[in-house]
């Protein structure tokens, strides 16, 4: 208020300064400003990121209530994991407190990586443990995708240690949940404002093949998503079957 009157000069600077920012020829990098650095312009590959699986435990899951089926939540973790082992992405397993409380990591994660043992921890905030810590670093990639319990807590944390030390952190949404749909989306919230990436876990596989012109885990990825994609895997077999006649994706169990 300026001598009785509506001061609208910030008005007219805010729009002076967007139709500058919106003309010039330098607006692709105003856009750009945020792309993260170690990334393929804002993408993840194959070979720029690593993954970690934090306290896919029993007494874990059990606590799990943010909205997400439990099933398919292992679902979720499963399609993630065969993913990145298809395309080579290094891949950390933790847990937490495995004999005192929360018990082994899900079995069905173990039989995707059966030659890994899991970094045991006793604290809830895997960047404080020193084998957590030099695993991440072991890997050569700054770019960290994480999937775990609880989302508020054991991802949260690390989360934000990790992005203070120069990493960018990509949290794989339906691959964690909370304790509640509300500890789940301030957890994520929390994140976000501090610099973290949110994905999804269909998304982030399909980040690491991005071009169907290669063929080389083509047949291994359709696999993946008619097992565990859903409504997309549902098309695929659609697909297979009636368009292209393959036979069904069918296994005999004895």
């Amino acid at each position: 208020m300026i001598n009785g009157q509506l001061d609208h000069s910030w008005v007219k600077l805010a729009v002076t300064q967007l139709i500058e920012s919106t003309s010039t020829p330098n607006t692709e990098y105003k856009i750009m400003a945020n792309i993260l650095s170690h990334t393929d312009g804002g993408l993840l590959t194959k070979d720029n990121c690593a993954l970690a699986f934090i306290d896919l435990q029993p007494q874990m899951s059990f606590g799990v209530a943010s909205g997400i089926d439990r099933q398919l939540l292992v679902n979720n973790v499963l399609m993630l994991a065969k993913g990145a082992k298809e395309f080579g992405v290094p891949t950390i397993i933790t847990t937490v407190e495995t004999e005192s409380f929360s018990g082994p990591t899900w079995p069905q994660l173990l039989d995707v990586f059966p030659d890994h043992a899991p970094i045991e921890r006793t604290g809830m905030n895997s960047w404080d443990t020193q084998a957590f810590r030099d695993a991440v670093k072991a890997t050569g990639k700054k770019n960290i995708i994480l999937s775990g319990l609880w989302t508020e807590v054991c991802i949260t944390w690390p989360t934000l240690n990790m992005l203070a030390e120069g990493y960018n952190i990509y949290v794989v949404d339906d691959a964690c949940a909370g304790t509640s749909t509300a500890s789940h989306e301030a957890a994520l919230s929390r994140m976000v404002q501090a610099g973290a990436v949110r994905m999804t876990t269909v998304a982030t596989v399909l980040e690491f093949q991005r071009d169907w012109v290669d063929k080389t885990h083509y047949s291994a990825l359709m696999d993946i998503f008619r097992e565990h994609g859903g409504g997309y895997g549902v098309g695929i077999e659609y697909a297979y079957t009636m368009v292209h006649k393959a036979p069904p994706a069918r296994r005999v169990l004895t």
